[in-house]
């Protein structure tokens, strides 16, 4: 499975952005596909995931509530919406496929990573 993220970029705090990850190769539509973020000298941390059907989300705690995860299973997308952005939440954010049924928060259980894609949010 191959993962490219799109749609980082610099913006203002309160302001939105939506990151796209398109999949290609072996069947991606039934993989776990989990949003992560860094920033330089952190570990990598969860952001959301969704399941392969699209009814289970999950968010880490400081996004919730302004982060969306979605996937168009016709299109091999997933999309993670971003509102009331914060300058906590510059980071690059990287995609993520995950092969088993389960949604998991730990970054080592996905077993594909896009490039990551840059967000900046200004104060």
């Amino acid at each position: 499975v191959q993962l490219q993220a799109s749609g980082g970029g610099l913006v203002q705090a309160g302001d939105s952005l939506r990151l796209s990850c398109a999949a290609s190769g072996r069947t991606p539509n039934s993989y776990v596909m989990g949003w992560f973020r860094q920033t330089p000298g952190k570990e990598r941390e969860f952001v959301a995931a969704i399941g392969w059907s699209g009814g289970s989300t999950y968010y880490a705690d400081s996004v919730k509530g302004r982060f969306t995860i979605a996937r168009d299973n016709a299109k091999n997308t997933v999309y993670l919406q971003m509102i009331s952005l914060k300058p906590e939440d510059t980071a690059v954010y990287y995609c993520a496929a995950d092969s088993s049924a389960v949604v998991s928060k730990r970054a080592g259980r996905y077993d594909y990573w896009g490039q990551g894609t840059l967000v900046t949010v200004s104060s």
